[in-house]
């Protein structure tokens, strides 16, 4: 019997197996390259089905409710009550505006006050007085009538004299003209008084007039205290000094007559998010926060408002997209977001940078393919 060589043997078997490799790498390789498709479409599938549902931007800010504080006298400044970085509840006292010019104010209206109400007290004597006059000259009239009718009885009977009757006539006559004049004066006198005699003091226009100048008086006095209207803290204290001559016009126009005052609990996210992300986007959806002051640290929040308008609608000059070089660009639409502040969290400062996340709770579904 043959014998096939033990070297020839091996050979074979090495051939073989060799085969059987490339065999199995290609089979692998086909299996690889199928399975990564595949895997790259489902993996693709699941983060589109799944990432319609947040909108983000970090193009948003802390805001807060902020405001010069001034007052709406003129006058000198003498005392400043609070520093800067200061927290003050609302009622505090940030600064004063020397009283004396006001308080003189105040006290030549009130002393004026009390002189009208002489006048008025006058007035109504002298209308009681006017109409004792007229019911005296009413009897100085029909004596005279009296007279006259006995005269002109006399002259037809030729008893009395022409000059009689005529003195009598004329009597008559001059004391009617007299009570006319007396009701005349009456009635002016009347209606000085609002036409009602029994009118109260305090209820007519004149005093009222000139209660207004010093309800006006005691309101500028008032607000010689210049009092913080909200919760805050304090700013721009620096610009304001005493023995600085406070003008109303200008003082929160020029910051060197008003106290700066920056919410603490007051505060909002102003986000500009792209128009093609707010779709499923309404008020109410949760928001989740980060910002760039603190890494790591996360606020909630809550979608409060969209805006009705882009930022470009508000814009002094607007574009104008009439010219045929236009281009399309995505615009921003402002989304207010309200943060839900927790006892203990970091102080938000107005102004900060920070990223926000919408949960719009919105999936997509093969229906968004077509």
């Amino acid at each position: 019997m043959l014998q096939v060589p033990e070297k020839s043997r091996f050979a074979t078997g090495a051939k073989d197996a060799l085969t059987r490799l490339r065999a199995d790498r290609t089979t692998l390789r086909a299996v690889l390259m199928i399975g990564g498709v595949v895997l790259v479409a489902l993996v693709s599938a699941y983060f589109w089905f799944t990432g319609g549902r947040y909108a983000s931007t970090d193009n948003a800010y802390v805001r807060a409710a902020k405001l010069m504080v001034s007052t709406d006298v003129s006058g000198i400044v003498s005392e400043v009550d609070v520093r800067e970085g200061q927290f003050v509840k609302k009622g505090d006292v940030l600064f004063r505006v020397d009283p004396k010019p006001f308080q003189i104010a105040l006290d030549n209206a009130n002393a004026q006050l009390a002189q009208t109400a002489l006048s008025i007290d006058a007035m109504k004597e002298d209308y009681r007085r006017m109409l004792s006059d007229i019911a005296t000259q009413q009897a100085q009239v029909d004596l005279a009538q009296s007279n006259y009718d006995r005269s002109a009885a006399l002259i037809k009977s030729n008893v009395a004299s022409q000059a009689a009757y005529d003195q009598n006539r004329f009597a008559l006559e001059a004391a009617k003209r007299a009570l006319q004049a007396l009701k005349d004066q009456s009635r002016v006198q009347l209606a000085k008084l609002g036409g009602n005699p029994d009118l109260p003091t305090t209820a007519h226009p004149q005093y009222l007039q000139v209660k207004a100048q010093v309800d006006e008086a005691q309101r500028q006095l008032d607000h010689t205290v210049v009092r913080a209207p909200f919760d805050g803290i304090v700013t721009q204290v620096s610009q304001l000094q005493p023995g600085t001559y406070l003008v109303s016009q200008t003082a929160a126009l020029t910051n060197s007559g008003a106290v700066g005052l920056v919410s603490r609990d007051n505060l909002w996210i102003d986000a500009n998010m792209k128009e093609t992300d707010l779709t499923w986007v309404k008020p109410g959806n949760p928001v989740s926060i980060t910002v760039d002051t603190y890494p790591g640290q996360e606020w909630k929040g809550t979608v409060e408002s969209i805006s009705p308008a882009t930022g470009a609608e508000f814009s002094i000059l607007p574009a104008q997209n009439a010219s045929g070089n236009w281009v399309k660009v995505v615009q921003r639409i402002p989304v207010r977001i309200k943060v839900e502040a927790k006892p203990g969290d970091l102080l938000l400062r107005a102004g900060m940078s920070v990223t926000v996340a919408i949960d719009t709770g919105h999936r997509r579904s093969l229906r968004d393919l077509f």
